[in-house]
């Protein structure tokens, strides 16, 4: 069995643990018991690692808990943010589940615990509630206490089956590939919510490879609107971790997707000193100020949510607003982000933002805005993509890239509409299209029915409609007819009809003649 017929197999069976231990509960309910399983797994197997060194005399689960000294705790919190006794780990945890009558109670101490270690220290922040939503008193998981700890037992022993190998090299990677499977199965199960904090992996990776284009080390990545973290997190696959010198930065409403984005980043050995997600709204109270500007920012913000907008008369003054010398309306907050992330992006960077196409051509304060954009030479590619991409919506997205050191004045559009392949429920994006795309992208050279880069003057003309189609004219896949051969055609085929009416008044002649 291949590397990739392995890691098809380990999905397979982690999808159908999921399925099976939840019962009757709904699936997207009972989600965050599965990914917290998984996530106390990964961060009890990281842990024991980092305590054993590589030396195979130590097994970290068989201490006992009194040999751990107060400066072996110190010195572990100081460099992993969290501390887990050998009788809190995952393993000695999930060996006696099943005859554990306060299974229940232990796990939300043991989490609770895990959480209160960091207290005090620099990673208490990144760990604070992220068990916040495993509720091990939720009805969702019984009437009753022996229910409850009959499926915890169940979730416990089906996550403890799943082979990793062993906690090192490549199979690291595993338990961050598991976890973004499960959050993208989840999301394509959930309707129009799965959206909301989860971009599809072929997505992300246009984004990112966008957002990061001829860039050999970038300070920080940057997600105003975060999710799970999916985004960020391709950059990281993307390229070598190393040219993200400073990490990983997101934003997120949400509490839950919020503890989500922090567990995928540990699932993903990112460490807590090399990420910084913080939960709020993005566009009244945003985070990060001290931390701008970003050499990379990605984003798929919710598709025209209602702001407060003009209701709060500070916003026209906001740094990151004022420029515009306009709000973005209070029905449609689209361009709140866009000029949200404008605010954050460095003089070298680029951002490249999923957005709703009604903003490219509506009138009022969003073409003010795309004119503030267009005449201070921000938008360097518009980028139309196919239907159907994206969980929860079929709508046909379109890519904007913001660029503070163009070299021109011309904006490039590119119609990658017809760039997908039919999948079972959604359309995605293979390779070779995300490579179409890009070489169009870096070359900017104009390609029918493809690209376009258009002139500041034509696009002021066009009163700063940024539709691709604008720009783009589209193929033209009607048939071909000649005219000439047609015209014979039809003589022909009028000839034969008339000749067989002929025909048959002669039979019929024939007929009535034979019966007179």
């Amino acid at each position: 069995m291949n590397k990739e017929q392995e890691r098809s197999a380990l999905h397979a069976a982690i999808w159908r643990i999921a399925n099976d231990v939840r019962g009757s509960v709904d699936g997207w309910d009972f989600k965050q018991y599965v990914l917290s399983t998984l996530f106390y797994r990964f961060i009890s197997e990281n842990f024991a690692s980092y305590i054993e060194g590589g030396d195979d005399s130590i097994n970290y689960a068989q201490l006992g808990d009194k040999v751990i000294t107060p400066e072996i705790k110190d010195d572990a919190i100081k460099t992993k943010g969290y501390f887990i006794y050998p009788s809190q780990l995952f393993a000695n945890i999930a060996a006696g589940a099943n005859t554990n009558q306060s299974l229940s109670t232990d796990l939300a101490a043991i989490f609770a615990a895990i959480e209160s270690s960091a207290n005090g220290y620099p990673s208490e922040g990144d760990i604070k509630g992220l068990f916040a939503d495993f509720d091990t008193t939720s009805n969702r998981l019984g009437n009753t206490v022996g229910d409850k700890n009959t499926r915890l037992a169940a979730v416990l022993k089906g996550v403890a089956g799943l082979d990793f190998g062993d906690f090192e090299g490549s199979h690291i990677d595993l338990f961050g590939d598991a976890y973004e499977f499960l959050i993208s199965n989840y999301a394509a199960n959930a309707g129009k919510s799965g959206g909301e904090f989860f971009t599809p992996q072929h997505v992300s990776k246009l984004i990112a490879q966008l957002a990061m284009h001829k860039q050999t080390s970038v300070n920080k990545i940057y997600d105003p609107a975060c999710g799970s973290g999916s985004l960020l997190l391709q950059a990281k696959k993307h390229f070598d971790a190393h040219i993200i010198e400073d990490g990983f930065f997101g934003q997120e409403l949400n509490h839950t997707t919020y503890n989500l984005a922090r567990m995928n980043m540990f699932l993903h050995n990112i460490n807590y000193d090399k990420f910084n997600i913080q939960l709020g709204d993005t566009l009244r109270h945003p985070h990060f100020g001290d931390d701008k500007p970003f050499d990379a920012i990605v984003s798929n913000p919710p598709y025209s949510v209602k702001w407060i907008g003009a209701d709060d008369p500070t916003l026209i003054n906001d740094d990151r607003f004022a420029p515009a010398g306009v709000l973005a309306p209070k029905s449609k907050a689209d361009f709140a982000f866009v000029l949200h992330a404008l605010s954050y992006l460095s003089s070298k960077g680029r951002a490249a933002i999923v957005c709703f196409p009604g903003i490219f051509y509506r009138g009022g304060a969003e073409q003010k805005i795309r004119q503030y954009l267009i005449d201070n030479d921000y938008i360097e590619t518009v980028i139309a993509l196919a239907p159907n991409l994206f969980f929860g919506t079929t709508i046909a997205v379109t890519i904007l890239v913001l660029s503070k050191h163009k070299t021109d004045t011309k904006t490039q559009f590119i119609d990658a509409s017809g760039l997908f392949k039919k999948e079972t429920n959604n359309n995605t994006l293979t390779d070779t299209h995300i490579e179409q795309i890009m070489q169009a992208f870096d070359s900017k050279a104009d390609v029918e029915h493809f690209a376009k880069s258009v002139s500041l003057e034509a696009i002021a003309a066009n009163d700063y409609n940024l539709s691709v189609s604008s720009y783009v004219e589209a193929k033209d896949n009607r048939e071909v007819v000649a005219i000439t051969q047609l015209n014979a055609a039809l003589k022909t085929t009028v000839a034969k009809i008339d000749q067989l009416r002929k025909d048959i008044d002669a039979i019929v002649a024939q007929i009535e003649g034979g019966t007179s």
